[in-house]
């Protein structure tokens, strides 16, 4: 179940997104504005609401199969966390409706992606959903990076 959540909400609903919204306008225009819309909306906001509120109700999943911390002393931590990814979904999937937090959340989403999945890289021993997070992170960073990249360098 994690593995295709992760699936859809990263790569498959973005894309799709893309795909739709590109088809449907039937525009020349280049891509990355609708890149930083739909990666933002589905990795950022709601792959972030949905993570956060799992953080918040079930903070034991995160602890032990995504950290590996079987003892409850980091569960108030991971509640946290799933506050904070809330918070930054909330906003992902307002993007939509105010395209001006597009590139704000895809900066802040890319440096959590890109930390987070770093800190998996660099875990030994990592458990088959350590590998999901970890390349599900880089995967998004990159997008997000790039999009920050051309909308702000050009």
């Amino acid at each position: 179940m994690y593995f295709a959540s992760v699936l859809l909400l990263m790569l498959v609903l973005p894309v799709g997104s893309i795909y739709a919204d590109h088809a449907y306008l039937h525009d020349t225009a280049p891509l990355i504005p609708l890149v930083g819309k739909w990666f933002v909306f589905w990795s950022a906001g709601v792959r972030l609401v949905l993570a956060g509120l799992r953080q918040f109700f079930q903070p034991r999943f995160t602890s032990e199969q995504i950290f590996g911390i079987k003892s409850d002393e980091a569960l108030p931590i991971v509640r946290e966390l799933g506050v904070a990814n809330f918070a930054t979904g909330v906003v992902g999937i307002a993007s939509l409706a105010q395209p001006s937090f597009t590139l704000p959340v895809a900066i802040a989403a890319a440096i959590f992606y890109g930390v987070a999945g770093i800190r998996h890289a660099a875990e030994g021993g990592r458990t088959g959903n350590e590998n999901i997070a970890m390349v599900s992170d880089l995967f998004v960073f990159l997008v997000l990076a790039a999009y920050v990249a051309v909308v702000t360098i050009g």
